[in-house]
């Protein structure tokens, strides 16, 4: 019983997030749109999208969907649940 039973060799993947030009361009433009709104709002934004990218930069492979909706009247209508995994040609 020389080997170590039990015990799984795992590897920890690190992964850096980066945004593109684009991205980043919509991501003040959002801000800049809240904070028009309500003094403060823009970086309470800024902060949970900031929040999100952390939880996507830590754990990548797990749920990767978006969600397309739109608020009509009283009512959340959601268009497309989209695994972006299972086909990275077809777009939601």
């Amino acid at each position: 019983m020389g080997r170590s039973e039990g015990k799984i060799d795992e590897k920890i993947m690190i992964y850096h997030l980066s945004l593109s030009p684009n991205a980043e361009a919509d991501l003040l433009e959002s801000a800049l749109w809240y904070e028009s709104r309500q003094i403060g709002l823009g970086e309470k934004f800024t902060q949970k999208v900031e929040a999100y990218f952390s939880r996507i930069q830590n754990n990548p492979l797990h749920f990767p969907f978006i969600i397309i909706y739109e608020i009509i009247e009283n009512e959340i209508a959601v268009f497309s649940v989209f695994n972006t995994h299972q086909n990275p040609q077809r777009k939601p």
